[in-house]
């Protein structure tokens, strides 16, 4: 038997209608019908069953009969800063991090960073978080936020016990990642990469350069890659 389909809401309630996009596609592209059980997620952590009363042209009511803790949350608090990537990579990243677990997301200009941003494109980056989470079960749903420059985006991770700084020109890691800890901010480049003095100013703020092995990967590689082996060596892929 089928796994209930998902739907995202940020208010949950007993008796509710779910939002008009979500309903929508629930209606036109799934065809769902009264009595289909669905399952509902705000972003929190939690899931809540749901059964389906109602179906028209306003709407896809439902009625929220049980909620749940989800027990696919991974229990390290990951931030990723990923520099701002041209076209729809960036939109990659934030999908496939999200996949991975990770807890926030940071995106941020910096001095070789070609791409820029807008209210219009960190919209749609959430949008993507939000349908990836929905994708693989996850109950979270990880912020999207954007930085100015690399000194904010490196202060606002400045929380984690643990901080990475992945850089192209480090030759050897200068921290052992394993056993990484309850939080790691984790520090992927543009396509551009770094300046020395932006590595710099990563050390003086408690970041440990990251080498990523002897072959330059893509940024978007790169920080699908540095977010696997931090996940690994959390014990959160066995």
């Amino acid at each position: 038997m089928a796994a209930p389909k998902r739907f995202f809401a940020e208010r949950i309630a007993e008796e509710m209608t779910l939002p008009e996009e979500e309903g929508r596609h629930a209606k036109n592209v799934l065809r769902v019908a009264e009595g289909d059980e669905l399952t509902l997620f705000d972003g929190s952590g939690r899931e809540y069953s749901a059964v389906v009363t109602k179906v028209d042209r306003s709407g896809v009511s439902v009625h929220v009969v049980r909620e749940a803790v989800s027990d696919r949350e991974p229990q390290t608090y990951i931030f990723l800063l990923v520099g701002a990537l041209k076209g729809d990579k960036t939109e990659l990243v934030v999908q496939k991090a999200t996949e991975l677990g990770v807890s926030r997301i940071g995106v941020f200009s910096s001095r070789y960073c070609s791409a820029y941003m807008n209210e219009n494109k960190l919209e749609r980056l959430n949008r993507v978080a939000r349908e990836a989470a929905k994708q693989c079960l996850r109950a979270s749903v990880p912020r999207v936020e954007y930085y100015e420059t690399l000194q904010d985006a490196l202060a606002a991770g400045a929380e984690c016990v643990t901080r990475l700084f992945a850089c192209e020109f480090i030759t050897e890691t200068e921290k052992d990642i394993q056993g990484v800890g309850a939080t790691v901010a984790a520090v992927v480049g543009s396509e551009g990469g770094f300046s020395e003095e932006e590595y710099a100013l990563a050390q003086r703020l408690g970041y440990c350069g990251v080498s990523l092995g002897k072959r330059i990967l893509r940024a978007e590689t790169a920080a699908i890659a540095l977010l696997a082996v931090i996940m690994h060596e959390a014990g959160e892929l066995g």
